[in-house]
């Protein structure tokens, strides 16, 4: 069942480890077909080194193993109700990526500095508010979920054009069109997070990238003119 996924999803989460975006077993990609309602995950604390396509689980947006023997990353609860808010995504990864987790373990929201974020995300990345004690004790992970939707409605955030956000106390979540992309938005995350603490190290007063460079870089690559890469 949904081998092609399965393939996708098995290199997404084996990027992780190429980048250095994981330590043990810190993080998971999963990626939607949102045609049949079901989501193929990284099963839970398995090490990247012994995951194979066939040791990944597929889920239906109901929370059910629909296949599989293991159990599902801790976090797919998450996962499903981001597949389930947010209707333009197809890939959701979770990581703790040092220098994107401090900004999730400080409450402190990433402005948008340079055009290397802007190529990205289309201004400040947000910091998601911590769950209060009846949310972790109800449903820690589906309100993790509810919390960043919530999080992006309330501030009126594309979540396509912001795709990421820092659950406060947490770590890092990032999503994308699918498995592949929403990685490469937490490398893009984790990248900027770096620069950005050491941008404020050289300049404590640096305000941010001016509006008009922010469109250009971000519209040049997902505006509907869009003309960076080879289409």
């Amino acid at each position: 069942m949904l081998r092609e996924l399965k393939e996708e999803v098995l290199e997404a989460n084996w990027m992780l480890v190429r980048e250095g975006l994981v330590r043990l077993t810190w993080g998971n990609v999963s990626g939607l077909d949102r045609e049949r309602g079901l989501f193929v995950i990284k099963p839970s604390g398995v090490a990247y080194r012994d995951l194979t396509a066939d040791s990944l689980v597929v889920l239906d947006l109901e929370g059910k193993v629909v296949e599989g023997t293991l159990r599902p990353s801790s976090d797919a609860p998450t996962h499903r109700v981001l597949y389930r808010e947010f209707p333009g995504i197809g890939g959701v990864c979770h990581t703790h990526s040092k220098h994107a987790t401090m900004f999730s373990q400080a409450g402190v929201a990433l402005p948008c500095q340079g055009t290397t974020q802007a190529d990205h995300f289309h201004g400040t990345v947000p910091v998601v508010r911590e769950l209060t004690p009846a949310e972790v004790a109800e449903d820690y992970e589906g309100n993790t979920g509810l919390a960043i939707a919530e999080c992006f409605r309330e501030q009126g955030i594309d979540p396509l054009a912001r795709p990421g956000c820092f659950q406060k106390f947490h770590a890092p979540f990032t999503w994308g069109k699918n498995a592949l992309d929403a990685v490469s938005n937490s490398v893009a995350l984790e990248v900027c997070a770096e620069m950005a603490l050491g941008t404020w190290r050289l300049d404590p007063q640096q305000n941010g990238l001016p509006g008009h460079l922010l469109d250009k870089h971000y519209l040049r690559k997902h505006g509907d003119g869009a003309y960076y890469g080879q289409g």
